[in-house]
């Protein structure tokens, strides 16, 4: 694969390259299924995303969205169904393979506060598989991509809130994944750290990546996402183009469609 930072350019001016629609899919989830004793969690769940393209799974709390990404990432066994990245199930036999070609972004940041911005990511560059010959390289060019390289000697527990984001975001790039797993990944950020991070997001898909994404802020997924899912209680209750969504329902935004769908009863 060629890197990311390759894909994407710097000119701005470049030609963007196929639409989604003509490229294969890069991840394919088939009637998912997946319950913790008499608790469903995920019901059948089917969707896929392809090459430069970004796909935002949207539900209310407990609908099923983080359980979904867990299995996707091979985190989660499912109990039916399957996950493939570029042909090859997440678990099994070629899991390791599959996995190799996703970088996730959990809710959670994955940082160690006392280390430099630098030492955390030659510490995932290394876990994940970098050869060392490349370690140096490579978390130059995530800290460039995330906006960082001035800060990469400045110790995270120094670092804002939004930088720590971008930074998280950083380590799930060190090994060029083709698909980019991120769940919620501007909870809790400014908006000047949000815009930055959706720009970046926005640069990754447009080189090429796969982007699976799961907010609940409806802007940020219409300003990103080239189609969404609108999941709850674990079922795939609509999926279309965030754009189109709103006139098919009559509705004046993607935040109407999704009230409509899922109700207004509040969610623990």
């Amino acid at each position: 694969m060629t890197g990311i930072v390759d894909q994407t350019g710097t000119d701005g001016g470049a030609d963007p390259g196929p639409r989604p629609e003509s490229q294969p899919p890069v991840l394919v989830c088939s009637e998912l299924v997946k319950s913790f004793g008499e608790r469903g969690a995920v019901d059948r769940l089917s969707f896929e995303v392809r090459a430069g393209e970004a796909y935002g799974l949207l539900g209310p709390n407990g609908a099923g969205k983080t359980t979904t990404l867990r299995m996707v990432c091979g985190i989660l066994p499912s109990d039916h169904g399957t996950a493939t990245i570029d042909g090859r199930a997440v678990s099994g036999r070629d899991g390791a393979r599959a996995r190799a070609s996703l970088g996730y972004v959990p809710q959670g940041l994955a940082l160690f506060p006392t280390l430099r911005l630098d030492e955390n990511l030659r510490f995932w560059a290394k876990l994940a598989g970098v050869p060392r010959g490349q370690r140096r390289a490579r978390v130059a060019e995530a800290l460039a991509l995330v906006g960082l390289e001035d800060r990469a000697r400045d110790r995270v527990e120094q670092c804002s809130g939004g930088m720590q984001r971008r930074l998280n975001l950083a380590v799930a790039l060190l090994h060029r994944p083709r698909l980019l797993v991120l769940d919620e990944p501007t909870v809790g950020v400014d908006p000047q750290s949000r815009a930055s991070l959706l720009d970046r997001l926005a640069q990754l898909r447009d080189g090429g990546a796969a982007v699976l994404y799961t907010s609940h802020y409806m802007d940020e997924v219409a300003r990103l996402c080239d189609r969404v899912g609108i999941l709850d209680h674990g079922r795939l209750l609509e999926e279309g183009d965030p754009h189109e969504l709103p006139a098919r329902y009559g509705c004046e935004d993607l935040e109407a469609v999704f009230l409509q769908l899922t109700g207004r009863e509040l969610r623990d």
